[in-house]
């Protein structure tokens, strides 16, 4: 497993951008849990954020893609709106410790 950050790096209805040898990925904090999902829009293959960090709706409720405006659910990364409706972010299995976040590549 890869080390992502503290888990104080990533608070809750936080989202954080990573790049883990060469692989982007993503993670957002919510009700005090943590999902990881590979940056990568499932509709043209682009990463989901414009500026760094930035993932979420502006109500932190839902994943934004800010290329084209699809919304995903945070806690299994399905397409709820946009271009690629029905779709899913590919989830990476994670864990939490005392020492922070992991995550499977």
């Amino acid at each position: 497993m890869k080390f992502l950050c503290n888990s104080a790096e990533l608070p809750d209805n936080g989202s954080r951008g990573f790049d883990l040898d060469g692989r982007k990925v993503m993670a957002v904090r919510r009700a005090g849990q943590a999902y990881v999902y590979v940056n990568r829009c499932p509709h043209r293959g682009v990463p989901l954020e414009w500026q760094p960090d930035q993932f979420l709706d502006p109500s932190a409720s839902l994943i934004h893609c800010a290329t084209h405006g699809a919304l995903f659910l945070i806690e299994n990364g399905e397409c709820v709106a946009g271009p690629c409706a029905g779709q899913f972010l590919t989830a990476l299995d994670s864990r939490e410790d005392e020492q922070g976040l992991w995550v499977e590549l």
